[in-house]
């Protein structure tokens, strides 16, 4: 009865550090987009016990029309969570995904590369068409989306400086 007593302890501990780790996750958000989080959260945990499990998975899969996904790759979703997934371990997944990129300074150490004499600037029309044609390519709806966001000079270049924070730190325009 003492190892039963220590494994729930072990498992609301774990709860607990996984709420306290992430909650300032809620800061990250506005109201609006954390109701669809919620939204999004309650269609996945089918059996609304407040915890994403393999079978809410397997059956929010199955409501998708995929129904044999393999157990592997549903325990790969539930092992990033690392514990129980409740709702703020849901949204501080999403965060993490959404906010998740790479550091600021990677990214700007690969806009460096095509801007030969550090003016820190790229042209707008060559790197899109990098981005339409090299590597991981974007569809024509992609970067119409991100040059919506970027900031573009007279000259038609991009300052990738602010370009670079917008995608590491979001958009602060004002509402």
């Amino acid at each position: 009865q003492a190892s039963r007593k220590a494994g729930t302890r072990g498992k609301a501990a774990a709860t607990k550090q996984a709420q306290r780790g992430s909650s300032n996750v809620f800061s990250m958000f506005e109201q609006a987009q954390i109701q669809e989080f919620k939204e999004a959260f309650s269609c996945i945990d089918q059996n609304r016990d407040g915890i994403i499990c393999k079978s809410d998975l397997r059956e929010t899969y199955s409501q998708l029309g995929k129904v044999s996904v393999p157990d592997e790759e549903l325990d790969a979703m539930l092992q990033e969570g690392k514990g129980p997934i409740n709702f703020t371990v849901f949204l501080t997944l999403f965060g993490e995904k959404l906010n998740g990129t790479d550091p600021e300074e990677a990214i700007l150490s690969a806009f460096r590369m095509f801007d030969p004499s550090g003016k820190g600037v790229v042209n707008k029309d060559e790197f899109k068409q990098l981005l339409l044609t090299q590597a991981d390519k974007f569809s024509q709806a992609e970067v119409e989306q991100m040059f919506a966001l970027t900031p573009v000079d007279l000259a038609g270049d991009i300052d990738y400086k602010s370009l670079c924070y917008i995608i590491t730190h979001g958009d602060e325009k004002e509402e």
